[in-house]
């Protein structure tokens, strides 16, 4: 019987560059949400009291964008034990996941258009959870590929059931 995990704050922070991703992300969604807006308000000859439509959602994204992905950065850690994978992400709700090592049924690598841009890679540990996978988004590529490496090694000598 494996002791219980110890309860504490995962030890890793994300890559620094994560902050660059999120902020990146940001921005293509303030062109996702401000492009149509433009666009409607242009071929319809809206009065110009109308513009303040999108001038509005520039600021509200770009506040986002400056100030989330710092936070974000300060608060997203993981760590992985022989015991577990422990994860601690969110901003505005935050959520602390722990996995044991014999529940974990899959690791994956996932390197978005703009992670591969910034050479950052997300994690994804599948665990037999109703709560869905455990993820680790914005590590370096290089140390992503490590963490998949040993952890599939780490689970496939650790005996579980892994349902």
């Amino acid at each position: 019987m494996h002791p219980d995990p110890p309860l504490r704050p995962p030890a890793h922070r994300v890559d620094p560059r994560a902050v660059r991703w999120w902020q990146l992300r940001a921005l293509v969604a303030l062109l996702v949400l401000t492009a149509p807006q433009l666009m409607v308000l242009l071929v319809s000859g809206a009065p110009a009291a109308l513009f303040w439509f999108p001038a509005g959602t520039v600021l509200v994204v770009g506040a986002y964008a400056l100030v989330v992905p710092g936070l974000r950065y300060r608060i997203h850690r993981w760590e992985v034990t022989d015991e577990a994978v422990y994860t601690l992400s969110g901003w505005l709700v935050r959520e602390w996941r722990i996995a044991p090592i014999s529940r974990v049924q899959t690791v994956d690598t996932q390197h978005g258009p703009l992670q591969q841009l910034l050479r950052l890679a997300t994690v994804t540990v599948t665990t037999a959870s109703a709560r869905g996978a455990v993820t680790i988004a914005g590590l370096d590529a290089g140390a992503a590929a490590e963490l998949a490496r040993s952890l599939t090694a780490t689970t496939q000598a650790t005996p579980g059931d892994a349902t």
